[in-house]
């Protein structure tokens, strides 16, 4: 992915700048430590059994690495310094043991992390890194025995009176005395956490990385919006850090981007969609998405349980009515907007309970630019020029939004 093997090059880099230095004679006591390249991760395999089983990573060099567990799904996480993922492109879809599978990458810049879904409740014996020696390389060892339900909720407990409370990503500032409206663009998915994947490969956050990133340019040259992307790299963002970003920079409208896929490969089913919050799902198919959406948090080992206090106050009141009519009327401009511009689904406008919308006083959208899974739609989400037309198009949407909210607080 984009950006995912950046700082192996730079430490790299920095480690034969020094070496280059330390060659030319430079004074002991001028000498200073070899900058640390970040650890590379090439191969990861599974041993064991139903009663104990060992998740063994191979590394460049020794690192430090913390696990804990979560439940309802069961789940390891296992965390770690940022790591260059170097996998075979199936690592970890096939499960041993008390192992289901497990999924890897970026939660935050320095950052990654290893989740593994188990069969039910483990304990986790040692999660260790072996040093290098004998022409082997240094490995990280990850040991779970199976044990029972209430042993695990004891160890849980422990676990999370001990263990620190996760960091958190701030999110960009904005100048408090700008007074355009702040439009935040919200790329779905990111690091640990692929989205969908299409048949080629290409996962979905990595195209709608591509395409917020020049959405948001396209809005910025307008002049008229201060724009807040919730991530611009390839960095896992929690669900309710999403709605945090919107609600902490007093956003005026949030627009989450998205691509969907269907499990049967369907390649009459194709089109962009737009999702506004929604107690009850307009269909079983926004359901279906609503319901893999929000999954997100877990996919990346959140502990779900922090955000009950940190944002109560959104999900005490599921969205004021103003603010839903205000996203709805937004949805249909879109709709309006990119019609002429880009294919749409055949039922363009849907609602369902997507946690990243509910921002009480933000209207909110997400939007799905259409499907992984139709030959018709990867292609076009991959292209430049569909993408132009379909940001431009955008752009226009959210003119035409706040031109009309102006003449109606003018009158």
């Amino acid at each position: 992915m984009r950006g995912r093997f950046s700082l192996r090059r730079n430490g790299l880099g920095a480690v034969l700048a020094v070496a280059l230095a330390l060659g030319q004679g430079m004074p002991a006591h001028a000498q200073k430590p070899a900058a640390v390249a970040a650890a590379i991760a090439t191969d990861a395999r599974l041993g064991g059994d139903e009663s104990r089983t060992r998740l063994i990573v191979d590394l460049s060099h020794d690192i430090k690495v913390s696990a804990f567990t979560l439940a309802d799904p069961y789940r390891v996480v296992i965390d770690l310094p940022q790591i260059a993922f170097q996998f075979p492109g199936n690592a970890g879809q096939v499960g041993r043991g008390l192992i289901k599978a497990y999924r890897y990458g970026l939660v935050m810049q320095g950052g990654s992390r290893i989740v593994i879904d188990t069969t039910g409740p483990v304990r986790v014996e040692q999660a260790t890194v072996q040093e290098a020696k004998d022409g082997e390389p240094a490995r990280l060892l990850v040991d779970l025995v199976s044990i029972d339900r209430a042993s695990f909720l004891r160890n849980l407990a422990l676990d999370q009176r001990n263990r620190p409370s996760e960091p958190r990503r701030p999110p960009a500032e904005v100048a408090k005395t700008d007074a355009r409206p702040v439009v935040v663009i919200d790329p779905g998915h990111g690091g640990i956490d692929n989205g969908t994947t299409a048949a080629e490969g290409v996962a979905e956050k990595t195209i709608v990385l591509d395409f917020a990133r020049e959405f948001a340019e396209r809005l910025e040259k307008t002049g008229r919006y201060n724009v807040v992307m919730t991530r611009s790299d390839d960095t896992f963002i929690s669900l309710g850090d999403r709605v945090k970003v919107a609600r902490q920079h007093k956003a005026a409208l949030f627009i989450s981007i998205h691509a969907d896929s269907l499990a049967n490969r369907d390649p009459d089913t194709r089109g962009a969609t737009i999702y506004t919050v929604s107690d009850k799902a307009s269909d079983a198919e926004a359901a279906r998405l609503a319901e893999a959406e929000n999954r997100a948090d877990v996919i990346a080992g959140v502990d779900l349980s922090k955000d009950d206090d940190d944002v109560a106050d959104i999900l005490i009141d599921l969205m004021q009515r103003e603010t839903r009519t205000f996203s709805s009327h937004f949805a249909r401009i879109v709709a309006g907007a990119l019609r002429p511009a880009v294919k749409l689904h055949r039922q363009p406008l849907r609602s369902a309970g997507f946690k990243v919308l509910k921002a009480h006083d933000v209207p909110s959208v997400l939007i799905e630019l259409g499907y992984v899974t139709s030959p018709q739609d990867l292609k076009l989400m991959l292209s430049e020029a569909w993408r132009k037309r379909a940001t431009e198009s955008l752009t226009a949407a959210v003119t035409t939004f706040f031109s009309g909210r102006a003449a109606n607080a003018s009158n």
